[in-house]
């Protein structure tokens, strides 16, 4: 194995993981992708003697590549092998789910599919928005990165499978823009359960509802203010 492969989410990710398998495998030669351009210019030579890892990435790596690679293929998915697929916190979040973690696993041409070679997990905290769990969940996939990273740098062969497979339905983009369109005549209780796991910004999909034929978006102002603590000892002595 002479070269790892990095295909993440963002270029700034690289400089971290390269570091932290070099420290391994000093003789190894790094190649990044952030798209899926970056990577199809990938040379076959280099891929016949390389690794890929992809942590984060949005990328579908097609079978091709796939296929070519010498020493395989693992992704770092942030959730865990009970929510395969995309946004997974989001969907932990909106079930009610106790435990959530990070996977990685051999990848395959269908997403989320692959064998499980590691796993993270973590009990998640009351109260807890999406935003902050996926925050934990970033977190111990870094952890999952750190502790695989000799194996992935020095092993060239197949990276041992654990025995858990993944379950639940694989979401999909589509799944959370249905989830983020509200019905008319939805009930309170599922109208907060869905502005808890679907009310964010970050992914560019909006809670929407319509009425009369009109498309109203809900406003991330929306939500009211939290009530003012209720002064209990004199004025001038909760000012001093």
């Amino acid at each position: 194995m002479k070269t790892i492969i990095l295909l993440t989410g963002a270029a700034g990710q690289q400089f971290a993981l390269i570091e932290l398998l070099k420290a391994h495998n000093p003789s190894l030669s790094f190649r990044c992708a952030v798209t899926a351009e970056e990577l199809a210019a990938i040379e076959p030579e280099v891929l016949h003697e390389a690794r890929l890892l992809a942590f984060t990435a949005s990328v579908i790596v097609p079978g091709g590549i796939l296929a070519a690679l010498g020493h395989g293929a693992y992704n770092f998915h942030p959730g865990s092998p009970q929510y395969p697929g995309w946004a997974p916190a989001h969907f932990a979040l909106y079930d009610g789910a106790r435990t959530f973690g990070a996977t990685a696993h051999v990848m395959a041409e269908r997403v989320d599919s692959g064998p499980i070679v590691g796993v993270e997990s973590f009990i998640i905290p009351d109260k807890i928005s999406v935003r902050g769990l996926e925050q934990i969940a970033y977190v111990r996939l870094a952890h999952l990165f750190w502790r695989m990273s000799r194996d992935l740098a020095c092993n060239p062969g197949p990276i041992a499978e654990l025995d858990i497979a993944w379950c639940g339905i694989k979401s999909t983009r589509q799944m959370y823009r249905d989830m983020c369109d509200l019905p008319a005549g939805i009930n309170a209780a599922e109208l907060a359960r869905r502005i808890r796991a679907f009310h964010d910004d970050f992914r560019g999909i909006p809670l929407t509802t319509s009425v009369h034929g009109i498309r109203f978006e809900l406003s991330t102002a929306a939500a009211p203010a939290p009530a003012a603590p209720q002064v209990v000892s004199p004025p001038l002595a909760a000012a001093s």
